[in-house]
């Protein structure tokens, strides 16, 4: 239920007097309920900051010296989190398994032989989760597998990331779901039915506090005509949980359009060089590109604030002196009955409110009232 709306009080006689309006507040609530999560000390919703992950993916290369360097652009760029993938190819994928058209642009062979090329260990895993700790940075990976998802639960990583291809990995789910850790769930080339049952299996416990969605489009890239961001708001409310954007466009300015359709977090492919040989640097961002594609995020949340309504400190000045007081019009004497002819409206304010006008007149005059003196209740009785 909505709370009941803002009454101004209405004023009657001596307990009335000195009253302005200059304090009004907002309303301790949006319209309507909005759930948030938490990944360490941020607050993940509709009206908090957005949530900004640098995903570094497999752009590592295979290589823990360049991972690191990732963690550096993410951290200087202002992302709140980096993002790895946890996989072993061997289980992941079988043997004769092809790569997807854009995987084996440069890298022609099977999705195993690509993916044993860009494998980390759980030391190197380790090594890097401590270091983005040292950095500040939020470390967070996507678990191929039940197995990697157990790691990265002894790791105490601060929530999990499940991709789109395993919307439908119930064994993998159950185990994120079992964590009891936030879960960040893309939703990428899936159907709504598929959807549903996947909200049905992590439990109305976990949705209510721990689960996140991200709207994506599972293209590379993903032309922006192709975005659908108005999918946003629509799974926010189907599921009624914090859902963003994972964004595989091309164009920085995406994410500030994101955050305006109502993404609270985003996810962005990051990499070194564009031009680096492997499956996903050709659509990511490089680390200036990144930066911008992070303000932009962060200034169109700021632009959108928090929906609440309520009176902004950059309006005071224009408040006070664009509107009103209530004013005399000529000498009021003593024991007078105040007559609206007595009265004029007349800025600035910071005297009794013209909303008052009528709770004025009748009123005696306490003492005399020299012309064109704002009025206060101490002057009326």
């Amino acid at each position: 239920m909505n709370p009941a709306p803002h009454t101004r009080p209405v004023h009657h006689g001596p307990a009335s007097r000195g009253h302005t309006h200059d304090d009004v507040q907002a309303s301790d609530g949006l319209p309507e309920k909005c759930p948030t999560i938490k990944i360490g000390d941020a607050v993940i919703g509709r009206g908090h900051p957005v949530y900004v992950i640098a995903e570094a993916g497999v752009n590592h290369n295979g290589e823990a010296s360049m991972a690191r360097e990732l963690i550096d652009v993410a951290r200087e760029a202002g992302a709140d989190a980096i993002k790895f993938q946890l996989f072993s190819a061997r289980r992941l994928v079988s043997a004769s398994a092809p790569s997807c058209a854009y995987q084996h642009r440069e890298n022609p062979g099977t999705q195993r032989d690509m993916l044993s090329r860009l494998e980390l260990d759980a030391a190197a895993f380790a090594d890097l989760k401590s270091y983005a700790d040292r950095r500040g940075i939020h470390f967070l990976a996507t678990p191929f597998g039940v197995p990697e998802l157990k790691h990265l639960v002894r790791m105490d990583v601060p929530a999990l990331k499940l991709a789109s291809t395993d919307l439908i990995n119930t064994p993998l789910l159950a185990a994120a779901r079992n964590s009891r850790l936030p879960i960040i769930l893309s939703t990428g080339a899936s159907l709504v039915e598929e959807i549903d049952e996947t909200a049905a299996l992590l439990s109305e416990q976990a949705r209510s506090s721990r689960l996140a969605m991200l709207h994506c489009v599972s293209a590379y890239p993903t032309p922006p005509t192709d975005a659908r961001l108005r999918t946003i708001a629509t799974l926010e409310k189907r599921y009624r949980i914090p859902v963003g954007f994972s964004d595989h466009t091309e164009d920085p300015a995406i994410s500030g359009l994101a955050v305006a359709a109502g993404a609270c977090l985003l996810e962005k492919h990051v990499t070194l060089r564009r031009s680096m040989d492997g499956p996903d640097h050709f659509f990511s961002l490089e680390p200036d590109d990144l930066v911008r594609y992070i303000q932009e995020a962060r200034s169109a949340s700021a632009i959108l604030g928090d929906g609440r309504i309520g009176l902004s400190a950059s309006e005071r000045e224009v408040r006070q002196l664009g509107r009103g007081s209530i004013v005399t019009v000529g000498h009021i004497r003593r024991g007078t009955p105040i007559a609206e002819e007595n009265l004029d409206i007349q800025r600035p304010g910071g005297g009794i409110d013209p909303r008052d006008w009528n709770d004025v007149i009748g009123r005696v005059a306490a003492t005399d009232i020299p012309p064109d003196t704002r009025l206060c209740w101490s002057l009326l009785k």
